[in-house]
C-alpha cells in the first residue's frame, strides 16, 4: 500500500510540478488541480442537487435580458480568443501538421491572451448549465451537455497548465469559431422566437459542432501518425478518444433530433 501511495505522490509532483509550464503556474487557478476541481464539484452539485431543489417550489424565472447580455460577451470574447490564435500563431508561423510547443517571441502573448483566455471563457460557458436550471428546463441538462462543459474545462486548464503554445492549440481556435457561430445562434433567439423554433437553424448549428470534433479527431491523429515530431505526443492519446466520442454522442444527438423525428 505504502509503494501505491508512494508512487502516486511522485506522480502528482511529476504533472503539477515537474512538466508544468512555469510561466503560467502564478496564474489565477494554476497552481494546482484542486481549486479548479472544486469549482466543478460546486457546479455539479448546483445544476443536479441545489439549484433544481432551489426552483422545485418556484416559477421558472425570466432570463431574456441577462442570457442576450451573456451570449454577446461570449461571442465578443471568443472572436478575440479566435483573433488572437490565428494572427499569433495558426496564420503566422504555425505548421498545422506538426506545430512544436511555441517558444518564440510571441509566446508568452500566445499563453496569456488565447490559451488562458480559453480556459476562462470554459469556466464563463458553466453559466449554460445554471441559465437551463433557473428556467426550469431541466430536461436540456443532459449527459453530453454536462460532459463536454466538464471536459471542455479540464482540457482547457491542462493546456494552460502544460503546453499552452503548439498544435494543441488548434482546438482553442476551432472551438471558439465555433462558439462565435453557437451563441450568434442563441442571440437572434433571444430576439426573435422563430429562431429558436426553427429546425434549419439548430440543424445546422450541430453539424458544425460535428464538423469541428472531426476535424480535431484528424488533427490530432496526425501529430501521432507524423514520424518526428517536437510536440508531445501524449496529449494526442487522450484527445483523439475525446474527440471521437464527441463526434458519437453530437452524431447520435443529430440523428435522434433531425433524422429520426422526420422518419417519425
Amino acid at each position: 500500500m505504502s509503494v501505491i501511495l508512494g508512487g502516486a505522490v511522485k506522480l502528482y509532483f511529476y504533472l503539477n510540478d515537474e512538466i508544468a509550464d512555469p510561466r503560467t503556474q502564478d496564474w489565477f487557478l494554476m497552481r494546482t488541480p484542486w481549486p479548479g476541481l472544486g469549482i466543478m464539484l460546486f457546479y455539479l452539485a448546483a445544476v443536479f442537487r441545489w439549484l433544481p431543489d432551489y426552483m422545485s417550489k418556484r416559477p421558472a424565472y425570466d432570463l431574456r435580458s441577462i442570457i442576450a447580455a451573456y451570449n454577446a460577451i461570449q461571442i465578443v470574447g471568443c472572436a478575440f480568443i479566435a483573433y488572437k490564435s490565428l494572427t499569433l500563431g495558426w496564420l503566422n508561423h504555425y505548421s498545422l501538421v506538426c506545430q512544436a510547443a511555441d517558444d518564440g517571441p510571441l509566446s508568452l502573448e500566445y499563453a496569456w491572451s488565447v490559451c488562458y483566455g480559453y480556459f476562462i471563457m470554459k469556466l464563463v460557458d458553466l453559466l449554460d448549465t445554471v441559465f437551463f436550471v433557473l428556467r426550469k428546463k431541466q430536461n436540456q441538462v443532459t449527459f453530453l451537455h454536462v460532459y463536454h462543459h466538464f471536459g471542455m474545462v479540464a482540457v482547457a486548464w491542462g493546456i494552460v497548465k502544460w503546453l499552452p503554445g503548439g498544435h494543441v492549440t488548434m482546438l482553442v481556435t476551432l472551438n471558439s469559431i465555433v462558439h462565435i457561430i453557437m451563441y450568434g445562434y442563441y442571440l437572434l433567439t433571444t430576439w426573435d422566437d422563430s429562431y429558436k423554433q426553427s429546425i434549419w437553424w439548430k440543424k445546422h448549428v450541430t453539424q458544425v459542432q460535428i464538423l469541428q470534433f472531426t476535424l480535431l479527431f484528424v488533427h490530432f491523429i496526425a501529430l501521432v501518425v507524423k514520424r518526428e515530431c517536437a510536440f508531445p505526443r501524449e496529449p494526442a492519446y487522450l484527445l483523439i478518444p475525446q474527440n471521437l466520442f464527441m463526434v458519437i454522442l453530437f452524431s447520435d444527438f443529430y440523428y435522434r433530433s433531425y433524422i429520426k423525428t422526420k422518419k417519425s
